[in-house]
């Protein structure tokens, strides 16, 4: 899909607080920032300075916003509603999405800054005693996963492509790590949406990671689909807390639960890891926790003392996706869609 002109108009103050603008085709004699960009997924939509449809009813498909004259985000809306934001402010500890919304409820599934312990944030990617830094939590001059810039790369009526590169580093110091990532949401049905993590990791000195329980990629969800706000727990070995979670190895982790805004509606979500991501590990164990955290662990069920180790030069291709769904985890098939992610 080619990307399109951005008129701003007076309702520019509202991107920067994360609304975006509906422009009619009256707007078309204002100001063009030539950076300012909107991406229709709308099958058949005319998507060229010569073939304008801002008026067109934005229903059923993807729109993204990637306003660069007011923020480097990426903004996705579904139905001209709000579907999620793809955050990489500079201020930020590290890129992460939030919201990302349930496909009935429209709330989001993942919590922003929850407590007790407000780092957590959204769909995140992040890991602490690296190399004597903390690229998860602390102050930035801990260390700071700071995103390069994201790039579109298509927006279909059913499905968003992005990518991202990363630098490791704390400030004033040359970055310890290079990261490439490459997102694609896709929308299966009025039930049920994927989002995918393609993930390239490059050591650019010698890196070694201590035993943690903070690495790498998870979601903080909404308190009422973990058990402290009265959700449910349940993995691919039908383990259904985290009492008999925690450290287990599965194929997928899913919480769900009756939604605040509407107690009829049930929504979850679930993660999904690759069986053999880390060395010592042969299948993949995980951190959950019944306030709402889900997270692949390759770092923390190890002996004390244990450190891994990544010469200069290491490179890793890792892969997760994230489901999200209304119902329960027995109305969608969460094995097949591990399976065909990872191609088993």
């Amino acid at each position: 899909m080619k990307r399109r002109d951005f008129f701003k108009n007076s309702g520019l103050a509202a991107l920067g607080a994360g609304f975006s603008v509906s422009l009619g085709l009256e707007s078309a004699s204002a100001a063009v920032p030539d950076n300012a960009l909107i991406n229709a997924g709308k099958t058949g939509s005319a998507n060229t300075s010569e073939g304008k449809n801002w008026g067109d009813k934005p229903v059923e498909h993807f729109t993204t916003y990637f306003p660069d004259f007011a923020d480097n985000n990426i903004w996705v809306r579904r139905d001209n509603q709000v579907f999620t934001c793809y955050r990489t402010g500079s201020s930020q500890k590290y890129p992460y999405f939030y919201p990302l919304t349930g496909p009935v409820s429209r709330a989001s599934i993942a919590a922003e800054s929850a407590m007790p312990w407000p780092h957590h944030r959204g769909v995140f990617l992040g890991i602490d005693r690296v190399n004597g830094g903390n690229y998860w939590q602390m102050t930035r001059e801990d260390g700071q996963v700071l995103s390069q810039g994201p790039k579109l790369i298509s927006v279909e009526k059913d499905s968003v492509e992005f990518t991202d590169s990363c630098l490791w580093k704390k400030p004033e110091q040359d970055p310890i790590i290079e990261d490439n990532r490459r997102y694609v949401i896709q929308w299966r049905n009025d039930n049920l949406y994927t989002l995918d993590l393609y993930y390239d990791w490059n050591a650019l000195v010698d890196v070694e990671i201590q035993k943690t329980n903070h690495g790498f990629f998870g979601i903080r969800v909404e308190e009422e689909l973990a058990p402290w706000g009265g959700g449910n727990i349940l993995t691919s070995e039908g383990g259904t807390s985290e009492a008999d979670s925690a450290g287990k190895p599965a194929n997928w982790v899913s919480y769900y639960g009756k939604r605040r805004c509407n107690p009829d509606i049930t929504e979850g979500v679930a993660v999904f890891c690759p069986d053999t991501p880390f060395a010592p590990h042969d299948r993949c164990p995980w951190f959950v926790r019944d306030y709402g955290n889900i997270s692949p662990m390759p770092f923390l069920f190890v002996e004390d003392g244990y450190v891994f180790k990544y010469p200069k030069g290491t490179k890793m291709s890792l892969a997760w996706r994230v489901a999200v769904f209304a119902g329960t985890p027995a109305e969608i098939d969460l094995n097949g869609l591990w399976k065909e992610f990872y191609n088993k």
